[in-house]
């Protein structure tokens, strides 16, 4: 099972990163969702965790919600987790954070999760 952490996952169902959770949760694919979010105990349903330090799972995609400041701040957390990939949704763009995750061996991919999954392509390895 494919695991994901949604950083910055919002119980506001008109943020894209609860959009994000509540389609991939109850994609066809079967994911492994993991809401983070420090000030929200449950997300879709989902039990949320504070912190990505929270997460015991090895993470195979790390969606990004949180604009770069926040990024910058937890890239020591975000680095430890060594996910497979990271996507950067439009406007948490990090190049400073994209720069040291690509040196460390993780892909990292500028797209929209959302756009990804509805389109078929969230496991396209060639991303």
């Amino acid at each position: 099972m494919h695991t994901v952490a949604i950083l910055g996952a919002s119980d506001n169902i008109s943020r894209y990163s609860y959009m994000a959770v509540d389609l991939l949760s109850k994609a066809e694919e079967g994911y492994h969702v993991i809401p983070i979010n420090p000030a929200k105990k449950v997300i879709c349903g989902l039990q949320s965790v504070a912190t990505l330090d929270d997460v015991s799972e090895k993470i195979d995609t790390l969606s990004v919600y949180v604009k770069p400041s926040i990024s910058t701040h937890i890239s020591d957390q975000i680095l430890r987790s060594h996910p497979s990939r990271v996507i950067f949704n439009p406007g948490t763009e990090n190049p400073s954070l994209m720069e040291k995750l690509s040196a460390d061996g993780v892909k990292v991919i500028e797209a929209c999760t959302l756009v990804l999954q509805k389109s078929k392509q969230f496991l396209r390895e060639d991303l």
